[in-house]
């Protein structure tokens, strides 16, 4: 997941502002729920890539 989440934040963003300017309640929750999958895929993203450097940096000190 190169962008972690940034695509889901966006395209979140835009199905709410839709929904808001059509009054499509149902469309704007949607959105709403897509920027929050997007930032949970950024969360997990950035907490696996600590995660890697940790093991990396463990190993180091190993050798």
């Amino acid at each position: 997941m190169a962008d972690k989440g940034g695509m889901d934040k966006a395209k979140g963003k835009a199905k709410e502002m839709t929904g808001k300017m059509t009054g499509n309640r149902e469309r704007e929750v949607e959105g709403k729920i897509d920027q929050a999958r997007g930032e949970v895929k950024k969360v997990m993203g950035e907490a696996r890539d600590r995660a890697r450097e940790a093991e990396s940096s463990r190993r180091r000190d190993e050798s």
